[in-house]
């Protein structure tokens, strides 16, 4: 999957539900933020996508319960409890199967070999190439993340970085109420019912978003124009 990597900041030509459509579509995924500004979507796994519309129930509850306990677990226990008892579950399981097919093998004196032998042979080395091209596809979001931090603190576009400080302004609020672990919990759950809601409510949703959207839009272009020095682009 490819990592979403936050654009331009353009809350009045914000058109999320026109890139969430192509999700639902064809497999492209909003910027962080909700926009979509240049038409810059990114493609997700077709595996990804299949897996948070619930294509396969079996397959989707499976990842969706593993990982949740496993929040749920971090949020009651440290880290590394967490760890340490998943390692310790996963040996159960090996061991025990081991010492199970090692005692049948001995009674019926088959030589069917290891139990994990075919997992054993399989190759699970990366190759330089293969890590270059991990690297070279990282570094290409990791300077577009640099790119906008710099655009952002230093100021290049007020109503950009007054948009950044009102986001982090109102996220002190959310960090009072809930920690980290609690918003990847709500963050799941997003993930794994906002996709389903929407592909099934589309018409409905577009309509009111649309309309908070044109809002959204009038305000700021009437805060633009009191700025004193503020010269917007025109949308092309």
């Amino acid at each position: 999957m490819q990592l979403v990597v936050p654009g331009q900041y353009a809350m009045g030509n914000c058109c999320w539900t026109q890139c969430f459509g192509l999700l639902c579509r064809g497999g492209a995924l909003m910027e962080t933020g909700g926009c979509c500004t240049g038409s810059k979507c990114f493609r997700v796994c077709p595996r990804v996508r299949d897996l948070i519309f619930w294509r396969d129930v079996k397959k989707t509850g499976f990842v969706f319960g593993t990982t949740l306990i496993m929040l749920l677990s971090l949020a009651a226990f440290s880290v590394i409890s967490v760890v340490s008892y998943l390692i310790l579950a996963l040996l159960s399981v090996t061991i025990s199967f081991r010492v199970y097919k090692s005692v049948i093998q001995a009674v019926q004196k088959s030589e069917e070999g290891h139990p994990f032998k075919a997992y054993l042979d399989v190759d699970i080395t990366l190759s330089s190439e293969a890590f270059h091209n991990y690297m070279n596809a990282a570094m290409v979001h990791v300077n577009r993340a640099l790119k906008l931090i710099i655009r952002l603190f230093l100021v290049e576009d007020l109503v950009d970085s007054l948009k950044l400080a009102v986001f982090m302004w109102l996220m002190t609020y959310v960090g009072a109420v809930f920690n980290g672990i609690t918003l990847l919990i709500l963050a799941e759950l997003l993930v794994f019912s906002v996709p389903i809601v929407y592909e099934k409510y589309k018409t409905q949703i577009d309509h009111y978003v649309g309309i908070a959207r044109d809002q959204t839009k009038s305000i700021v272009e009437k805060i633009q124009a009191k700025l004193p020095g503020i010269a917007k682009k025109k949308a092309e």
